[in-house]
């Protein structure tokens, strides 16, 4: 989920409860917050928290996850720990992105991570990101450690179910196709403007394929600019309430607006709330 934030660039919690309602109303079954989408890299750990216990106290049972992740393990465990004590169902923790640690290196960062904590551990493997790639071989050994339980997988190569793992699609274009490799999910961007359909494509295997070839346009024109700028500009234009960015983000062109809005009209989003 995007973390919607005040004029003034404090976080706006009325507009994040309401939000929360409407994603959860619309097709999502649980929410991230503090992920990628939710800039979670610029927000405090004292934002984060105040971010989870309202995820919690709105959620109505719904799971919520932490983005916990962060290049400093230290750091890392000390996110987690907080979002335990926060009330949240599990965390995501994505590789450790800048320091590029070794195999060994990634394999002591999630240990550590997992010994921390009782909550569930989704592994976050996202290359264009983080610069490394955990394969298949490096999922399956940390699929060994009890607590973590998934992997949101947000490469394109070498998809594959991981024995011992549930596999999250973390790319909204290749959602058909790992559910239909095994995979249990996604943990995406789009639902945000198309929730009802991408839960369509979760629950109707029948339909999969023609209901992810229909969000091919808006999904590239998302493309446009950084995800979380152009989800908050597609959210701003559908009437919520979300805010700007922190920098070193920044808002769209008015070409990228024109070029979203587009998108969003063709596939017959404006004037739905």
């Amino acid at each position: 989920m995007v973390t919607p934030f005040q004029k003034d660039g404090e976080l706006a919690e009325d507009a994040t409860a309401s939000l929360i309602a409407h994603l959860l109303g619309n097709g999502s079954d649980g929410l991230v917050l503090a992920g990628t989408t939710g800039e979670g890299s610029t927000l405090t750990d004292e934002e984060k928290f105040r971010l989870w216990e309202i995820g919690v106290a709105e959620a109505g049972g719904a799971p919520i996850i932490a983005g916990t992740g962060t290049n400093d393990t230290r750091h890392t465990v000390e996110l987690t720990e907080m979002a335990q004590r926060a009330g949240v169902n599990a965390v995501l923790v994505v590789t450790p992105y800048y320091n590029k640690p070794n195999r060994a290196g990634l394999v002591a960062h999630f240990s550590s991570v997992a010994e921390s904590t009782d909550l569930p551990v989704l592994l976050y493997n996202i290359p264009a990101r983080s610069v490394i790639d955990m394969p298949n071989d490096l999922l399956a050994e940390l699929a060994e450690i009890p607590n973590i339980v998934a992997v949101k997988q947000s490469r394109y190569e070498d998809l594959a179910p991981i024995e011992g793992l549930d596999l999250l699609a973390g790319n909204d274009d290749v959602l058909a196709k790992v559910l239909d490799m095994g995979g249990t999910g996604g943990i995406l961007v789009a639902s945000h403007l198309v929730g009802p359909e991408m839960h369509r494509i979760v629950e109707e295997p029948e339909a999969r394929d023609e209901v992810q070839a229909s969000l091919a346009p808006l999904l590239e024109a998302l493309t446009v600019a950084p995800l979380s700028a152009s989800v908050k500009a597609a959210l701003e234009m559908l009437g919520h309430e979300v805010g700007g960015l922190r920098l070193p983000l920044v808002a769209l062109s008015e070409d990228e607006r024109t070029h979203i809005h587009g998108a969003l009209e063709r596939q017959g989003l404006l004037g739905r709330v």
